[in-house]
Protein backbone atom coordinates (compact mmCIF):
# COMPACT_ATOMS: atom_id res chain seq x y z
CA UNK A 1 0.00 0.00 0.00
CA UNK A 2 2.95 2.53 0.72
CA UNK A 3 4.03 1.59 -2.50
CA UNK A 4 1.30 2.76 -4.34
CA UNK A 5 1.12 5.89 -2.16
CA UNK A 6 4.74 6.34 -3.21
CA UNK A 7 4.49 5.97 -6.82
CA UNK A 8 4.68 8.50 -9.48
CA UNK A 9 0.88 7.46 -9.96
CA UNK A 10 0.13 8.30 -6.37
CA UNK A 11 1.88 11.46 -6.23
CA UNK A 12 -0.24 12.77 -9.52
CA UNK A 13 -3.65 11.67 -7.73
CA UNK A 14 -3.28 13.69 -4.63
CA UNK A 15 -1.58 16.59 -6.40
CA UNK A 16 -4.74 16.55 -8.36
CA UNK A 17 -6.67 16.45 -5.39
CA UNK A 18 -4.62 19.26 -3.58
CA UNK A 19 -5.41 21.63 -6.62
CA UNK A 20 -9.45 20.63 -6.95
CA UNK A 21 -9.33 21.75 -2.99
CA UNK A 22 -7.49 24.72 -3.32
CA UNK A 23 -9.84 25.68 -6.31
CA UNK A 24 -13.16 25.20 -4.57
CA UNK A 25 -11.99 26.47 -0.97
CA UNK A 26 -13.30 23.69 0.62
CA UNK A 27 -10.54 22.34 2.01
CA UNK A 28 -11.49 22.95 5.23
CA UNK A 29 -14.91 21.81 4.97
CA UNK A 30 -14.00 18.36 3.67
CA UNK A 31 -12.91 14.81 6.06
CA UNK A 32 -9.48 14.22 6.60
CA UNK A 33 -8.34 11.25 4.59
CA UNK A 34 -6.49 8.28 7.14
CA UNK A 35 -3.55 6.58 5.64
CA UNK A 36 -4.59 3.30 6.71
CA UNK A 37 -8.50 3.27 7.32
CA UNK A 38 -9.21 5.64 4.44
CA UNK A 39 -12.46 7.78 4.95
CA UNK A 40 -13.65 9.09 8.10
CA UNK A 41 -16.87 8.82 6.30
CA UNK A 42 -17.79 6.84 3.52
CA UNK A 43 -20.54 8.82 2.14
CA UNK A 44 -18.46 12.07 1.11
CA UNK A 45 -16.64 11.86 -1.70
CA UNK A 46 -13.03 12.11 -2.86
CA UNK A 47 -10.98 11.07 -5.29
CA UNK A 48 -8.37 9.21 -2.42
CA UNK A 49 -10.96 6.46 -1.77
CA UNK A 50 -9.81 4.22 -4.67
CA UNK A 51 -6.52 3.96 -3.04
CA UNK A 52 -8.01 1.49 -0.44
CA UNK A 53 -7.96 -2.03 -1.20
CA UNK A 54 -11.35 -4.16 -0.85
CA UNK A 55 -9.62 -6.13 2.63
CA UNK A 56 -8.91 -2.99 4.03
CA UNK A 57 -12.84 -2.00 4.19
CA UNK A 58 -16.03 -2.88 5.61
CA UNK A 59 -18.31 -5.32 3.79
CA UNK A 60 -20.99 -2.32 3.33
CA UNK A 61 -18.42 -0.66 1.78
CA UNK A 62 -18.90 -0.97 -1.94
CA UNK A 63 -22.41 0.10 -1.34
CA UNK A 64 -21.14 3.70 -0.29
CA UNK A 65 -18.70 4.17 -2.33
CA UNK A 66 -20.94 3.71 -5.88
CA UNK A 67 -23.42 6.48 -3.98
CA UNK A 68 -20.15 8.66 -2.88
CA UNK A 69 -19.33 8.27 -6.91
CA UNK A 70 -22.62 9.63 -7.79
CA UNK A 71 -22.44 12.60 -5.28
CA UNK A 72 -18.93 13.64 -7.00
CA UNK A 73 -20.44 13.43 -10.22
CA UNK A 74 -23.54 15.30 -8.89
CA UNK A 75 -21.10 17.71 -7.65
CA UNK A 76 -18.40 18.19 -9.69
CA UNK A 77 -20.88 17.49 -12.91
CA UNK A 78 -19.00 15.44 -16.08
CA UNK A 79 -16.50 18.56 -18.25
CA UNK A 80 -18.69 17.60 -21.51
CA UNK A 81 -21.77 16.70 -20.39
CA UNK A 82 -24.01 19.57 -18.19
CA UNK A 83 -25.05 18.40 -14.99
CA UNK A 84 -29.21 17.91 -15.70
CA UNK A 85 -30.34 18.06 -12.08
CA UNK A 86 -29.41 21.58 -11.81
CA UNK A 87 -31.69 22.86 -14.74
CA UNK A 88 -34.83 22.73 -16.67
CA UNK A 89 -34.91 21.19 -19.67
CA UNK A 90 -37.49 23.56 -21.19
CA UNK A 91 -35.40 26.27 -20.44
CA UNK A 92 -31.96 25.22 -21.46
CA UNK A 93 -33.38 24.32 -25.30
CA UNK A 94 -36.13 27.04 -25.07
CA UNK A 95 -38.82 24.44 -25.63
CA UNK A 96 -42.37 25.41 -25.90
CA UNK A 97 -44.22 25.41 -22.72
CA UNK A 98 -47.59 23.37 -23.06
CA UNK A 99 -48.74 23.89 -19.57
CA UNK A 100 -48.88 27.75 -19.59
CA UNK A 101 -51.47 29.93 -19.05
CA UNK A 102 -54.04 30.31 -22.16
CA UNK A 103 -54.70 32.95 -24.13
CA UNK A 104 -57.54 33.67 -26.75
CA UNK A 105 -54.68 34.96 -28.90
CA UNK A 106 -53.86 32.22 -31.56
CA UNK A 107 -49.92 32.55 -30.97
CA UNK A 108 -48.85 34.71 -34.05
CA UNK A 109 -44.93 35.70 -33.83
CA UNK A 110 -44.41 39.22 -34.57
CA UNK A 111 -40.41 39.14 -35.30
CA UNK A 112 -38.51 41.55 -34.09
CA UNK A 113 -36.92 42.69 -37.12
CA UNK A 114 -39.05 41.78 -39.86
CA UNK A 115 -39.42 43.76 -43.27
CA UNK A 116 -41.33 42.56 -46.52
CA UNK A 117 -38.18 42.02 -48.12
CA UNK A 118 -36.88 39.59 -45.69
CA UNK A 119 -40.57 37.73 -45.75
CA UNK A 120 -40.59 37.41 -49.33
CA UNK A 121 -36.41 35.86 -49.21
CA UNK A 122 -38.09 33.19 -46.54
CA UNK A 123 -41.17 32.03 -48.62
CA UNK A 124 -38.54 31.40 -51.46
CA UNK A 125 -36.09 29.50 -49.14
CA UNK A 126 -38.88 27.30 -47.77
CA UNK A 127 -40.55 26.78 -51.32
CA UNK A 128 -36.86 25.76 -52.59
CA UNK A 129 -36.31 23.64 -49.74
CA UNK A 130 -39.55 22.26 -50.25
CA UNK A 131 -38.63 21.01 -53.21
CA UNK A 132 -35.34 19.62 -53.01
CA UNK A 133 -36.09 17.67 -49.83
CA UNK A 134 -39.79 15.98 -50.49
CA UNK A 135 -40.23 16.07 -54.15
CA UNK A 136 -39.12 12.32 -55.13
CA UNK A 137 -36.49 12.23 -57.77
CA UNK A 138 -38.41 10.53 -60.67
CA UNK A 139 -35.81 8.40 -62.60
CA UNK A 140 -36.01 6.71 -65.89
CA UNK A 141 -36.76 3.01 -65.20
CA UNK A 142 -34.15 0.46 -66.67
CA UNK A 143 -34.83 -1.10 -70.51
CA UNK A 144 -36.46 -4.60 -69.68
CA UNK A 145 -36.27 -6.71 -72.48
CA UNK A 146 -39.75 -8.26 -73.58
CA UNK A 147 -40.49 -11.32 -72.71
CA UNK A 148 -41.20 -14.31 -75.50
CA UNK A 149 -42.47 -17.25 -75.94
CA UNK A 150 -39.62 -19.98 -75.16
CA UNK A 151 -38.73 -21.67 -78.57
CA UNK A 152 -37.75 -25.31 -79.52
CA UNK A 153 -34.29 -25.67 -80.16
CA UNK A 154 -33.00 -25.34 -83.31
CA UNK A 155 -29.90 -26.14 -85.57
CA UNK A 156 -27.99 -22.54 -84.92
CA UNK A 157 -27.26 -20.58 -88.05
CA UNK A 158 -24.48 -18.13 -89.62
CA UNK A 159 -25.96 -15.34 -87.37
CA UNK A 160 -24.43 -12.70 -85.19
CA UNK A 161 -24.30 -13.27 -81.68
CA UNK A 162 -25.10 -8.89 -80.68
CA UNK A 163 -27.39 -7.13 -82.86
CA UNK A 164 -26.92 -3.15 -82.44
CA UNK A 165 -30.18 -0.66 -83.18
CA UNK A 166 -31.41 2.53 -82.27
CA UNK A 167 -34.10 1.74 -79.84
CA UNK A 168 -37.87 2.35 -80.76
CA UNK A 169 -39.53 4.75 -79.36
CA UNK A 170 -42.51 3.00 -79.69
CA UNK A 171 -41.73 0.28 -77.10
CA UNK A 172 -42.75 1.51 -73.17
CA UNK A 173 -39.79 -0.01 -71.72
CA UNK A 174 -37.03 2.36 -73.53
CA UNK A 175 -36.47 5.06 -71.48
CA UNK A 176 -36.81 8.31 -72.42
CA UNK A 177 -33.60 10.34 -71.07
CA UNK A 178 -31.43 10.81 -73.66
CA UNK A 179 -27.76 11.36 -72.23
CA UNK A 180 -26.99 12.88 -75.38
CA UNK A 181 -29.11 16.22 -74.89
CA UNK A 182 -26.57 18.91 -72.73
CA UNK A 183 -30.08 20.49 -70.87
CA UNK A 184 -30.23 16.86 -69.17
CA UNK A 185 -29.62 17.15 -64.70
CA UNK A 186 -27.00 14.84 -65.46
CA UNK A 187 -24.59 17.49 -67.20
CA UNK A 188 -26.06 20.25 -64.33
CA UNK A 189 -23.15 21.90 -62.75
CA UNK A 190 -26.13 23.07 -60.10
CA UNK A 191 -26.78 22.28 -56.99
CA UNK A 192 -30.51 22.47 -57.48
CA UNK A 193 -32.68 20.74 -60.11
CA UNK A 194 -34.23 22.47 -63.03
CA UNK A 195 -37.55 23.56 -61.10
CA UNK A 196 -35.41 24.67 -58.62
CA UNK A 197 -33.43 26.93 -59.97
CA UNK A 198 -36.41 28.07 -62.63
CA UNK A 199 -37.89 29.33 -59.05
CA UNK A 200 -34.73 30.93 -58.17
CA UNK A 201 -34.92 32.90 -61.59
CA UNK A 202 -38.34 34.20 -61.70
CA UNK A 203 -38.51 37.56 -61.94
CA UNK A 204 -40.08 39.40 -58.29
CA UNK A 205 -42.21 41.59 -57.53
CA UNK A 206 -40.24 44.93 -56.27
CA UNK A 207 -41.17 45.46 -52.36
CA UNK A 208 -40.84 48.38 -50.45
CA UNK A 209 -38.01 48.69 -48.26
CA UNK A 210 -38.82 50.91 -44.81
CA UNK A 211 -36.03 51.90 -42.32
CA UNK A 212 -35.54 50.07 -39.52
CA UNK A 213 -34.35 52.83 -37.27
CA UNK A 214 -35.71 55.77 -36.46
CA UNK A 215 -34.64 59.42 -37.69
CA UNK A 216 -35.16 61.53 -34.48
CA UNK A 217 -35.74 60.89 -31.19
CA UNK A 218 -36.77 63.06 -28.46
CA UNK A 219 -37.02 63.00 -24.80
CA UNK A 220 -40.41 63.11 -23.38
CA UNK A 221 -39.88 63.06 -19.69
CA UNK A 222 -43.34 62.17 -17.54
CA UNK A 223 -45.07 60.85 -20.83
CA UNK A 224 -47.34 58.70 -18.85
CA UNK A 225 -47.71 55.17 -19.14
CA UNK A 226 -51.33 54.63 -19.30
CA UNK A 227 -53.39 52.59 -21.83
CA UNK A 228 -56.12 54.82 -21.46
CA UNK A 229 -55.16 58.42 -22.14
CA UNK A 230 -54.27 60.01 -25.73
CA UNK A 231 -51.45 62.12 -25.19
CA UNK A 232 -49.64 63.10 -28.82
CA UNK A 233 -51.44 64.37 -31.61
CA UNK A 234 -50.19 66.19 -35.26
CA UNK A 235 -51.78 69.15 -36.88
CA UNK A 236 -52.24 69.57 -40.45
CA UNK A 237 -50.06 72.48 -39.41
CA UNK A 238 -46.93 70.46 -39.06
CA UNK A 239 -47.28 71.24 -35.39
CA UNK A 240 -46.69 68.58 -33.04
CA UNK A 241 -49.00 68.38 -29.59
CA UNK A 242 -47.59 66.62 -26.70
CA UNK A 243 -49.11 66.99 -23.10
CA UNK A 244 -46.28 66.17 -20.54
CA UNK A 245 -47.42 65.76 -16.71
CA UNK A 246 -49.64 68.73 -16.32
CA UNK A 247 -48.23 70.94 -19.36
CA UNK A 248 -48.87 70.54 -23.12
CA UNK A 249 -45.99 71.39 -25.58
CA UNK A 250 -45.70 72.41 -28.91
CA UNK A 251 -42.82 70.99 -31.31
CA UNK A 252 -43.02 72.94 -34.71
CA UNK A 253 -41.20 69.69 -37.01
CA UNK A 254 -40.03 72.49 -39.44
CA UNK A 255 -38.64 74.37 -37.73
CA UNK A 256 -38.16 72.01 -34.25
CA UNK A 257 -38.88 74.58 -32.00
CA UNK A 258 -40.32 74.02 -28.84
CA UNK A 259 -43.02 76.22 -26.91
CA UNK A 260 -45.50 75.64 -23.44
CA UNK A 261 -48.91 75.96 -24.73
CA UNK A 262 -50.25 76.04 -20.85
CA UNK A 263 -49.12 74.67 -17.37
CA UNK A 264 -51.94 73.57 -15.33
CA UNK A 265 -50.32 72.73 -12.20
CA UNK A 266 -51.61 75.91 -10.53
CA UNK A 267 -55.25 74.27 -10.60
CA UNK A 268 -53.37 70.68 -9.40
CA UNK A 269 -54.65 68.88 -12.81
CA UNK A 270 -53.16 66.88 -14.72
CA UNK A 271 -53.23 66.44 -18.81
CA UNK A 272 -55.12 63.27 -20.06
CA UNK A 273 -55.98 64.18 -23.72
CA UNK A 274 -55.10 66.25 -26.71
CA UNK A 275 -56.64 66.91 -29.97
CA UNK A 276 -56.35 68.81 -32.86
CA UNK A 277 -58.77 70.44 -34.98
CA UNK A 278 -58.84 69.62 -38.92
CA UNK A 279 -57.45 73.58 -39.86
CA UNK A 280 -54.94 72.89 -37.21
CA UNK A 281 -54.96 76.34 -35.12
CA UNK A 282 -57.07 75.20 -32.68
CA UNK A 283 -56.16 72.46 -29.42
CA UNK A 284 -58.47 70.50 -27.18
CA UNK A 285 -56.82 69.43 -24.16
CA UNK A 286 -58.76 67.01 -21.67
CA UNK A 287 -57.68 66.71 -17.91
CA UNK A 288 -57.84 64.11 -15.22
CA UNK A 289 -60.99 66.06 -13.75
CA UNK A 290 -63.23 66.27 -16.22
CA UNK A 291 -62.23 69.81 -18.19
CA UNK A 292 -61.73 70.61 -21.50
CA UNK A 293 -59.87 73.64 -22.49
CA UNK A 294 -59.51 74.98 -26.32
CA UNK A 295 -56.93 77.32 -26.95
CA UNK A 296 -55.30 79.10 -29.84
CA UNK A 297 -52.15 77.52 -31.44
CA UNK A 298 -50.66 80.61 -32.98
CA UNK A 299 -51.54 83.19 -29.99
CA UNK A 300 -50.80 80.32 -27.33
CA UNK A 301 -53.89 81.84 -25.87
CA UNK A 302 -57.18 79.72 -24.29
CA UNK A 303 -60.37 80.36 -26.52
CA UNK A 304 -62.77 78.57 -24.13
CA UNK A 305 -62.92 76.41 -20.97
CA UNK A 306 -65.63 73.85 -20.03
CA UNK A 307 -65.19 73.34 -16.34
CA UNK A 308 -67.68 70.76 -16.13
CA UNK A 309 -67.33 69.04 -19.06
CA UNK A 310 -67.51 65.29 -17.74
CA UNK A 311 -67.34 64.07 -14.09
CA UNK A 312 -64.06 62.38 -14.77
CA UNK A 313 -61.19 61.94 -16.79
CA UNK A 314 -61.30 63.02 -20.48
CA UNK A 315 -59.55 60.49 -22.09
CA UNK A 316 -60.74 60.36 -25.46
CA UNK A 317 -61.17 63.71 -27.66
CA UNK A 318 -61.85 63.87 -31.48
CA UNK A 319 -63.08 66.69 -33.64
CA UNK A 320 -65.75 67.07 -36.71
CA UNK A 321 -64.82 70.49 -38.07
CA UNK A 322 -66.56 72.82 -35.39
CA UNK A 323 -67.99 70.27 -32.82
CA UNK A 324 -66.09 68.59 -30.49
CA UNK A 325 -66.55 65.16 -29.12
CA UNK A 326 -65.58 63.63 -26.03
CA UNK A 327 -65.37 60.39 -24.50
CA UNK A 328 -64.93 60.12 -20.43
CA UNK A 329 -64.71 57.57 -17.77
CA UNK A 330 -68.05 58.85 -16.78
CA UNK A 331 -69.12 56.60 -19.62
CA UNK A 332 -70.50 59.27 -21.51
CA UNK A 333 -70.09 60.55 -24.70
CA UNK A 334 -70.73 64.63 -25.25
CA UNK A 335 -70.98 66.95 -28.21
CA UNK A 336 -70.40 70.28 -28.24
CA UNK A 337 -70.23 73.01 -31.10
CA UNK A 338 -67.34 75.71 -29.82
CA UNK A 339 -69.36 78.13 -31.71
CA UNK A 340 -72.10 78.26 -29.46
CA UNK A 341 -72.01 80.46 -26.08
CA UNK A 342 -73.26 77.75 -23.93
CA UNK A 343 -71.66 75.10 -21.95
CA UNK A 344 -74.06 72.12 -22.08
CA UNK A 345 -73.57 69.76 -24.59
CA UNK A 346 -76.16 69.90 -27.52
CA UNK A 347 -76.44 65.96 -27.77
CA UNK A 348 -74.93 63.26 -25.87
CA UNK A 349 -74.20 59.05 -26.48
CA UNK A 350 -74.86 57.07 -23.68
CA UNK A 351 -74.17 53.44 -24.15
CA UNK A 352 -70.98 52.49 -22.88
CA UNK A 353 -70.89 50.43 -19.55
CA UNK A 354 -67.53 51.61 -18.68
CA UNK A 355 -64.65 54.31 -19.66
CA UNK A 356 -64.77 55.38 -23.46
CA UNK A 357 -61.20 55.26 -24.27
CA UNK A 358 -61.52 55.72 -27.75
CA UNK A 359 -63.51 58.43 -30.40
CA UNK A 360 -62.91 58.98 -33.93
CA UNK A 361 -64.66 61.06 -36.40
CA UNK A 362 -65.15 59.61 -40.00
CA UNK A 363 -63.10 61.37 -42.42
CA UNK A 364 -65.02 61.16 -45.41
CA UNK A 365 -66.14 64.39 -47.16
CA UNK A 366 -69.75 62.90 -48.24
CA UNK A 367 -72.76 60.89 -46.78
CA UNK A 368 -70.18 59.11 -43.65
CA UNK A 369 -69.06 62.68 -42.35
CA UNK A 370 -71.43 62.45 -39.52
CA UNK A 371 -70.32 58.97 -38.75
CA UNK A 372 -68.61 58.67 -34.88
CA UNK A 373 -66.38 55.75 -33.83
CA UNK A 374 -66.02 55.25 -30.24
CA UNK A 375 -64.66 52.08 -28.31
CA UNK A 376 -64.39 51.70 -24.73
CA UNK A 377 -63.18 49.25 -22.11
CA UNK A 378 -65.95 47.51 -22.02
CA UNK A 379 -64.99 45.60 -25.04
CA UNK A 380 -67.74 47.26 -27.15
CA UNK A 381 -67.20 49.39 -30.36
CA UNK A 382 -70.41 51.46 -31.01
CA UNK A 383 -71.10 53.26 -34.23
CA UNK A 384 -73.27 57.02 -33.96
CA UNK A 385 -74.79 58.38 -36.73
CA UNK A 386 -75.76 61.92 -34.93
CA UNK A 387 -78.16 63.13 -37.66
CA UNK A 388 -80.41 61.03 -36.52
CA UNK A 389 -80.98 56.89 -35.28
CA UNK A 390 -82.28 56.38 -39.05
CA UNK A 391 -79.72 56.97 -42.01
CA UNK A 392 -80.93 59.42 -44.17
CA UNK A 393 -82.82 61.15 -42.18
CA UNK A 394 -83.61 65.14 -42.99
CA UNK A 395 -81.02 66.89 -45.16
CA UNK A 396 -77.26 66.89 -45.21
CA UNK A 397 -75.75 68.18 -41.68
CA UNK A 398 -73.56 70.34 -43.64
CA UNK A 399 -76.36 71.96 -46.07
CA UNK A 400 -76.40 75.69 -46.87
CA UNK A 401 -77.96 77.45 -43.48
CA UNK A 402 -76.74 74.86 -40.64
CA UNK A 403 -74.41 74.26 -38.56
CA UNK A 404 -72.25 71.08 -37.83
CA UNK A 405 -74.37 68.46 -37.19
CA UNK A 406 -77.19 69.81 -38.15
CA UNK A 407 -77.07 72.11 -35.72
CA UNK A 408 -78.66 75.57 -37.29
CA UNK A 409 -77.70 78.77 -36.39
CA UNK A 410 -81.42 79.53 -35.39
CA UNK A 411 -81.16 77.54 -32.57
CA UNK A 412 -82.63 74.15 -33.53
CA UNK A 413 -81.52 71.19 -35.08
CA UNK A 414 -82.34 69.02 -37.49
CA UNK A 415 -83.48 66.48 -35.45
CA UNK A 416 -86.24 69.07 -33.84
CA UNK A 417 -83.76 69.18 -30.24
CA UNK A 418 -83.15 72.98 -28.79
CA UNK A 419 -79.82 74.18 -29.39
CA UNK A 420 -77.96 73.62 -26.08
CA UNK A 421 -80.31 71.40 -24.12
CA UNK A 422 -80.02 67.52 -23.70
CA UNK A 423 -82.93 65.74 -23.91
CA UNK A 424 -83.91 62.15 -22.66
CA UNK A 425 -85.44 61.78 -26.03
CA UNK A 426 -82.31 62.53 -28.16
CA UNK A 427 -82.02 60.06 -31.52
CA UNK A 428 -78.31 60.36 -31.19
CA UNK A 429 -78.25 57.88 -28.41
CA UNK A 430 -78.99 54.99 -30.25
CA UNK A 431 -75.97 53.27 -31.81
CA UNK A 432 -76.12 52.88 -35.47
CA UNK A 433 -73.88 49.69 -34.99
CA UNK A 434 -72.90 47.69 -32.04
CA UNK A 435 -69.77 45.52 -32.39
CA UNK A 436 -69.40 43.17 -30.00
CA UNK A 437 -66.33 40.84 -31.28
CA UNK A 438 -63.48 42.18 -29.12
CA UNK A 439 -62.75 40.65 -25.72
CA UNK A 440 -60.62 43.66 -24.38
CA UNK A 441 -60.75 47.26 -24.43
CA UNK A 442 -61.09 48.90 -27.51
CA UNK A 443 -58.72 51.91 -27.92
CA UNK A 444 -57.62 51.75 -31.36
CA UNK A 445 -60.04 52.72 -34.05
CA UNK A 446 -59.44 53.86 -37.78
CA UNK A 447 -61.49 55.05 -40.62
CA UNK A 448 -59.72 53.59 -43.80
CA UNK A 449 -59.23 57.21 -45.88
CA UNK A 450 -59.41 55.41 -49.67
CA UNK A 451 -62.18 53.15 -49.07
CA UNK A 452 -65.81 54.93 -47.37
CA UNK A 453 -67.26 53.28 -44.34
CA UNK A 454 -64.41 51.11 -43.65
CA UNK A 455 -63.43 50.71 -39.98
CA UNK A 456 -60.45 49.52 -38.35
CA UNK A 457 -60.35 48.49 -34.41
CA UNK A 458 -57.83 47.16 -32.14
CA UNK A 459 -58.41 44.87 -28.91
CA UNK A 460 -56.42 44.70 -26.10
CA UNK A 461 -53.91 42.40 -24.04
CA UNK A 462 -56.77 39.92 -23.57
CA UNK A 463 -57.71 40.38 -27.42
CA UNK A 464 -54.92 41.28 -29.76
CA UNK A 465 -57.16 41.12 -32.77
CA UNK A 466 -57.22 43.83 -35.40
CA UNK A 467 -60.52 43.41 -37.12
CA UNK A 468 -62.37 45.38 -39.89
CA UNK A 469 -65.85 46.05 -40.46
CA UNK A 470 -68.25 47.70 -42.93
CA UNK A 471 -70.32 49.74 -41.58
CA UNK A 472 -72.70 51.16 -45.27
CA UNK A 473 -74.57 47.81 -44.14
CA UNK A 474 -77.98 48.12 -42.46
CA UNK A 475 -76.15 45.34 -39.25
CA UNK A 476 -72.35 46.28 -40.23
CA UNK A 477 -70.09 43.11 -41.26
CA UNK A 478 -67.55 41.93 -40.01
CA UNK A 479 -65.16 41.66 -43.02
CA UNK A 480 -61.72 39.92 -41.59
CA UNK A 481 -59.90 40.13 -38.79
CA UNK A 482 -55.64 39.67 -37.37
CA UNK A 483 -54.17 37.89 -34.66
CA UNK A 484 -51.54 40.18 -34.24
CA UNK A 485 -50.17 38.10 -30.61
CA UNK A 486 -49.78 41.41 -28.97
CA UNK A 487 -51.78 44.29 -27.42
CA UNK A 488 -53.04 47.04 -30.22
CA UNK A 489 -52.65 50.14 -28.39
CA UNK A 490 -53.55 52.49 -31.81
CA UNK A 491 -54.02 52.29 -35.28
CA UNK A 492 -54.00 54.88 -38.03
CA UNK A 493 -54.11 53.81 -41.97
CA UNK A 494 -51.63 55.56 -45.03
CA UNK A 495 -52.61 58.74 -46.81
CA UNK A 496 -50.42 57.87 -49.72
CA UNK A 497 -50.60 53.51 -49.67
CA UNK A 498 -53.38 51.16 -48.83
CA UNK A 499 -51.61 50.02 -45.65
CA UNK A 500 -51.82 50.48 -42.38
CA UNK A 501 -49.98 50.99 -38.91
CA UNK A 502 -50.54 49.54 -35.59
CA UNK A 503 -48.44 49.83 -32.49
CA UNK A 504 -48.32 46.72 -29.94
CA UNK A 505 -47.57 46.49 -26.09
CA UNK A 506 -47.96 43.62 -23.94
CA UNK A 507 -47.60 40.09 -25.71
CA UNK A 508 -47.86 36.58 -25.50
CA UNK A 509 -44.67 36.24 -27.51
CA UNK A 510 -40.89 37.37 -27.25
CA UNK A 511 -41.69 40.36 -29.71
CA UNK A 512 -43.25 42.95 -27.67
CA UNK A 513 -43.42 46.81 -28.34
CA UNK A 514 -43.62 46.94 -31.98
CA UNK A 515 -44.91 49.11 -34.48
CA UNK A 516 -46.16 46.88 -37.46
CA UNK A 517 -47.19 47.78 -40.99
CA UNK A 518 -49.59 45.64 -43.01
CA UNK A 519 -50.90 45.39 -46.19
CA UNK A 520 -54.74 45.90 -46.50
CA UNK A 521 -56.86 43.44 -47.77
CA UNK A 522 -54.37 41.14 -47.33
CA UNK A 523 -53.34 41.78 -44.03
CA UNK A 524 -49.56 40.68 -45.25
CA UNK A 525 -46.58 42.21 -42.88
CA UNK A 526 -44.83 45.22 -44.54
CA UNK A 527 -42.06 45.75 -41.86
CA UNK A 528 -42.12 45.42 -37.87
CA UNK A 529 -39.71 48.57 -36.59
CA UNK A 530 -38.87 48.13 -32.86
CA UNK A 531 -37.07 50.67 -30.28
CA UNK A 532 -39.66 51.40 -27.54
CA UNK A 533 -38.68 49.68 -24.22
CA UNK A 534 -42.36 50.10 -22.85
CA UNK A 535 -45.66 49.77 -24.55
CA UNK A 536 -46.48 51.87 -27.76
CA UNK A 537 -49.38 53.75 -26.47
CA UNK A 538 -49.51 56.76 -28.49
CA UNK A 539 -49.25 57.39 -32.50
CA UNK A 540 -49.48 59.91 -34.95
CA UNK A 541 -49.42 60.90 -38.25
CA UNK A 542 -47.41 63.44 -40.03
CA UNK A 543 -49.64 65.97 -42.26
CA UNK A 544 -48.22 64.70 -45.40
CA UNK A 545 -48.86 61.00 -44.23
CA UNK A 546 -45.28 60.17 -45.05
CA UNK A 547 -44.10 59.84 -41.39
CA UNK A 548 -45.64 58.97 -38.16
CA UNK A 549 -44.67 59.80 -34.31
CA UNK A 550 -44.99 56.82 -31.88
CA UNK A 551 -44.68 57.38 -27.79
CA UNK A 552 -44.12 55.13 -25.38
CA UNK A 553 -43.79 54.68 -21.31
CA UNK A 554 -39.94 55.20 -21.89
CA UNK A 555 -40.79 58.80 -21.93
CA UNK A 556 -39.11 58.91 -25.83
CA UNK A 557 -40.80 60.30 -28.87
CA UNK A 558 -39.44 58.59 -32.21
CA UNK A 559 -39.95 59.25 -36.07
CA UNK A 560 -39.67 56.82 -38.50
CA UNK A 561 -40.19 57.36 -42.30
CA UNK A 562 -42.72 54.67 -42.50
CA UNK A 563 -44.78 55.38 -46.32
CA UNK A 564 -43.84 56.31 -49.37
CA UNK A 565 -44.03 59.63 -51.51
CA UNK A 566 -47.03 61.06 -52.37
CA UNK A 567 -47.57 60.73 -56.24
CA UNK A 568 -47.46 63.87 -58.18
CA UNK A 569 -50.92 62.74 -59.46
CA UNK A 570 -52.36 62.87 -56.03
CA UNK A 571 -50.90 65.90 -55.63
CA UNK A 572 -52.91 67.87 -58.22
CA UNK A 573 -55.72 65.77 -57.11
CA UNK A 574 -56.04 67.20 -54.01
CA UNK A 575 -54.12 70.76 -55.06
CA UNK A 576 -56.06 73.66 -53.68
CA UNK A 577 -56.33 75.25 -56.53
CA UNK A 578 -58.59 72.88 -57.93
CA UNK A 579 -61.84 75.12 -57.88
CA UNK A 580 -64.02 72.20 -59.57
CA UNK A 581 -63.93 70.43 -56.50
CA UNK A 582 -65.69 73.50 -54.75
CA UNK A 583 -68.62 73.11 -57.12
CA UNK A 584 -71.57 71.99 -55.91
Amino acid sequence: MSGLKNSPFGKRLRAAQQDIEDTDGHRRNRPKIHAIFGLSNASTPSLDSTLSTTSETTPESPRPRRNSMRERDKEYGDRFVPNRDSGDMRTSYHLKDEGGPSTPSKGRLIPTESDALKEQANSIFTSVLHSEVTTPVHRAPSPVRASTSSAPPTTPTRKRLLSYASPSRSNSTTPSRRLDNTGDDAYSMSPVRAESRQLLESPRRKLRSVSKTPYRVLDAPELADDFYLNLVDWSSTNVLGVGLGSAVYLWAAHTAAVSKLCDLSSSNDTISSVAWAQKGSTLAVGTLAGRLHIYDAHTLVPLRTYNQAHNQRVGAISWNRSVLSSGSRDRMIYHRDIRERDTKPFKKCAAHRQEVCGLRWSNDDGANSSLLASGGNDNKVFIWDLRGSARGRGSSPYGPGSGALGHSRTGSTSSGMSAGVVTGDDPGEVPLHRFTQHTAAVKALAWDPHVPGILATGGGTQDKHIRFWNTNTSQGTLLSELDTGSQVCNLTWSLTSHELVSTHGFSSTTAQNQICIWKYPTLDMVASLSGHTHRVLYLAMSPDGETIVTGAGDETLRFWSAFPKKELGDVRKESALDYGKLIR
